[in-house]
């Protein structure tokens, strides 16, 4: 299974359809899953699809203990199976396994209607880190959620893989894009970061426990550490790490200006499914520094040339000390990302989505299977 590589069937070939979205991440969280998923809608609107979203602002909702950014919709039930029989979907996209999510998932299971989900966070490991428990707890969880989904879009091959050996089988590739007229090499910089000592070594994400920030800051490395990004280890990290730059969370021409700020992007996680940080940073001429670990190698490849090691430059270094990686990232050519990154675009990997949507909604309603909700 590769993201990237040619689908069987082209967009034009899929009739428009009413697609009713289910979502726990919505605006104005600022991660990849929002951002993924905003541009998706928009591709399908062009394309003239009929889009219902059920986020988070339309219920009443609670924030997140320990992470006061993020609202959970309280009670979804009863309205969400409300707006889904009024809106009357073709095919359901459930893109989270929250409240909102669930809820979906019972009203298709309820009403025969077929389903596609989606697994963008590795919810198990993230919660083992946060609560101490280990992550096989909470995997038949994940298991029970996406087993009778129609197609389970994941981002990598390795994610694919991991999965099945979880017994989730029926994935289907769904690959990432970029905006290119916002992420490109020329535009401004930043004025923040301008008499910031030699190599300005930077990190775009959320700033809390399961991103392995520590790993970054914690290197000996000279010129200057920069972090942009929101989240609930935020005020501890500027209290640790009081040499490093915070700017919070920066979007659209100042996150772009961030990004060609900087000499290289370091990207310390070890269990995000994708990274769509690393795009967003090649595109702006950054050569990459990481982990050879599920995300980065399926973006970068193990060498830093692609997953097929056909980019005739090298745009990353992946390596198990992150150090090290720094260096050699240090010393790559800053016009060979942006040239990398013109492969990941929008229309694409929606293209990709349409693609197993399309198969759910063809394979018909399946009949109503009684479940407890």
């Amino acid at each position: 299974m590769n993201p990237t590589a040619p689908l069987q069937i082209a967009p034009k070939q899929i009739a428009p359809m009413k697609i009713a979205i289910a979502t726990d991440a919505w605006f104005p969280q600022v991660n990849g899953v929002v951002r993924t998923l905003a541009a998706t809608v928009a591709e399908l609107h062009r394309r003239g699809h009929e889009v219902e979203l059920i986020t988070p602002e339309r219920f009443l909702t609670v924030a997140l203990p320990g992470y006061s950014q993020i609202r959970v919709a309280i009670s979804p039930r009863f309205s969400a199976r409300r707006m889904l029989d009024g809106f009357a979907p073709d095919l359901v996209h459930i893109a989270t396994e929250g409240p909102i999510g669930w809820s979906a998932r019972g009203w298709c299971r309820a009403r025969g209607v077929p389903f596609t989900t989606a697994f963008h966070t590795r919810f198990p490991e993230y919660l083992s880190v946060r609560t101490g428990i280990s992550a096989e707890r909470f995997w038949p969880i994940m298991q029970r959620f996406h087993g009778p989904s129609s197609a389970v879009m994941v981002a990598t091959p390795s994610l694919a893989a991991e999965l099945a050996g979880r017994g989730i089988a029926h994935t289907h590739a769904w690959g990432r894009g970029i905006d290119h007229t916002l992420f490109t090499l020329v535009g401004d910089t930043l004025p923040e970061l301008a008499e910031l000592p030699r190599p300005i070594l930077l990190n775009v994400g959320r700033v809390a426990p399961e991103k392995n920030l520590e790993a970054f800051l914690d290197l000996d490395t000279p010129g200057s550490k920069v972090v942009v990004g929101d989240g609930p280890a935020l005020a501890e990290m500027r209290r640790l790490y009081p040499d490093v730059t915070f700017l919070g969370a920066l979007a659209g021409e100042r996150l772009a200006a961030a990004y060609r700020s900087a000499d290289v992007f370091v990207f310390p996680s070890l269990t995000d499914t994708f990274g769509l940080v690393i795009i967003e940073a090649l595109a702006c001429g950054l050569p990459v520094a990481a982990y050879p670990v599920a995300g980065p190698i399926d973006i970068l490849g193990a060498q830093g040339r692609g997953v097929e090691h056909d980019f005739p430059a090298t745009v990353a270094a992946l390596d198990r000390d992150l150090g090290v990686a720094v260096d050699k990232a240090l010393r790559l050519d800053s016009q060979a990302p942006a040239v990398f990154a013109a492969r990941f675009t929008w229309p694409r990997a929606t293209d990709q989505f349409l693609t197993a949507i399309d198969q759910a909604a063809r394979a018909g309603r399946a009949q109503p299977v009684p479940e407890p909700a």
